[in-house]
């Protein structure tokens, strides 16, 4: 059994096996489950079928949030997209528009994936669904890039966190950002090694990013982050696939963001007390919304 404690590991065993990151965690996490991988394997599809779905579901125009502060981000991106106007190109435009539209589904109530967690849901689909969008028929491979993505988390969760009250939206979006632009890194044909460096290199440019949800709810700033999540992680892949190296571990790089998380003030750990949530116009919001209740 895998212990998942180590990113270094991870690559070590798969380059001396010649194997994926995925093709070992399917192997490990089929006989950690006493399931077959074919059984293993249909269950993380389902899941790729949910962010399939809530990325519709957050598509709509009328799409408001419980709180009716957000909504609608999706689907005017996605119109701008399509408009041809978008400074980021058609692909990296989508992954920024299917990120929002996930992340509007996710504060409408609706059914996501925590990858890894429901605040930062929109980041993988939002750089995988564009892909598959475009070529269904890789639909294997982009299932299987979810347990590269999944092996990593479970690396980020036992050496650091993934929680935004214990270590800031580093630990959330930063995570979900290393997460897809490992995936990305292997979907494009990247070695485990360029797997690793390209999730140091994600969590290195969100370090410190803290945690301050207007009104407590995971709406402003939290959809927006989903964004630059996307971002990061595409251009995160890119240095990565070209060879830029890495310089700090991944390893090295995670318990940095643990070190961080520690270090910083409970105000900015989901609290609502701090950051943007502390702002005069954040706090007249949620005078506003919890006068409505």
């Amino acid at each position: 059994m895998i212990k998942y404690d180590s990113i270094s590991a991870l690559v070590e065993l798969a380059e001396t096996s010649g194997k994926k990151i995925s093709e070992i965690c399917l192997k490990d996490q089929a006989k950690e489950m006493d399931k077959s991988e074919e059984e293993v394997f249909e269950t993380m599809e389902k899941s790729f079928d949910v962010m399939v779905e809530s990325k519709k579901y957050g598509q709509a125009e009328d799409l408001r949030s419980v709180s009716g502060l957000t909504g609608g981000e999706g689907a005017a991106m996605e119109k701008y997209v399509t408009s041809g106007r978008s400074l980021l190109g058609s692909y990296a435009g989508r992954a920024a528009a299917y990120a929002l539209s996930v992340a509007d589904c996710n504060a409408a109530m609706g059914r996501v994936v925590a990858a890894p967690t429901a605040g930062s849901c929109g980041i993988l689909p939002g750089c995988l669904l564009p892909l598959y969008e475009d070529d269904p028929s890789r639909k294997k491979d982009i299932v299987m890039s979810l347990f590269t993505a999944g092996a990593f988390g479970m690396v980020i969760a036992n050496r650091a966190c993934i929680a935004g009250a214990e270590g800031g939206c580093q630990a959330e979006c930063g995570s979900a950002s290393g997460m897809a632009a490992a995936s990305l890194v292997e979907l494009m044909g990247g070695s485990p090694q360029k797997c690793a460096d390209a999730l140091g290199m994600a969590l290195t440019n969100q370090l410190g990013l803290v945690c301050d949800p207007v009104a407590g709810l995971v709406e402003i700033p939290c959809i927006k982050r989903n964004v630059s999540g996307v971002t990061i992680a595409i251009s995160s892949a890119d240095m990565a696939l070209s060879g830029i190296k890495l310089y700090i571990p991944a390893d090295e790089c995670i318990q940095a963001m643990r070190s961080v998380g520690n270090k910083m003030s409970e105000e900015l750990k989901e609290t609502a007390q701090g950051g943007l949530a502390a702002t005069p116009t954040a706090v007249k919001m949620m005078n506003q919304f919890l006068k409505e209740r």
